[in-house]
């Protein structure tokens, strides 16, 4: 891969990944309400699954998409079940403006990665962008280890990037949600936004 194709490869990856879809959604939904540090382990998850569908698709693995229905179909339903349940909880936790609430509570680094690996991984669809992608920059018949390497490493950067910028800029939407009316419609419409992504990733095809 040369160092033209190398960044546009780069700048091509970055947009796809702040592309609206259930990831953005979960994104977006979990800075307004948590914070934009929060979201660091659910997009890890996600990139990680993409750099996953990318090797794949390096390896013109592109069948594993027909072979393997059946278990895409059980990760997309479990990753939308618990995108609605996220939603739910949104809805139905009561506000609480003391100090002590205010700081977002932590949440578990492994489920925030399972979860975004799971958004991802319930899409089969994306290896077969992948597949049409990647001959634009480089030769898929002769690739090298360096090559792979490479286009993951970029991947892994741009993706992070353009993830990490959305929940940041979300974030920021916090600061003017401090009475408890508006913080409880701040939470309901981030659950909204769940619950949306979570039948999003159900029904799609």
């Amino acid at each position: 891969m040369s160092f033209e194709s190398a960044i546009t490869f780069f700048i091509a990856i970055f947009i796809f990944g702040i592309t609206p879809g259930p990831g953005i959604f979960a994104i977006l939904a979990r800075a307004m309400t948590e914070g934009s540090r929060s979201c660091f382990s659910l997009a890890l998850g996600m990139t990680i699954s993409d750099i996953i569908y990318l090797v794949l698709a390096c390896f013109g693995l592109a069948a594993i998409a027909e072979h393997w229905g059946g278990v895409f179909t059980v990760i997309r339903f479990a990753g939308a079940a618990y995108l609605c349940y996220l939603g739910w909880k949104l809805w139905t936790t009561p506000i609480d403006l003391s100090d002590d609430a205010c700081v977002a509570k932590p949440r578990h680094g492994i489920m925030s990665f399972v979860q975004g690996f799971l958004i991802s991984a319930s899409n089969p669809k994306v290896i077969l962008f992948y597949i049409a992608f990647l001959p634009t920059f480089m030769d898929l018949s002769a690739l090298s280890a360096t090559d792979i390497v490479l286009a993951s490493t970029l991947q892994l950067v741009a993706l992070m990037l353009g993830l990490m910028i959305v929940a940041y800029m979300a974030s920021k939407a916090r600061s003017f949600f401090k009475s408890e009316k508006s913080m409880r419609n701040l939470n309901r419409s981030a659950g909204s936004i769940m619950i949306g992504a979570g039948t999003y990733l159900a029904t799609r095809h």
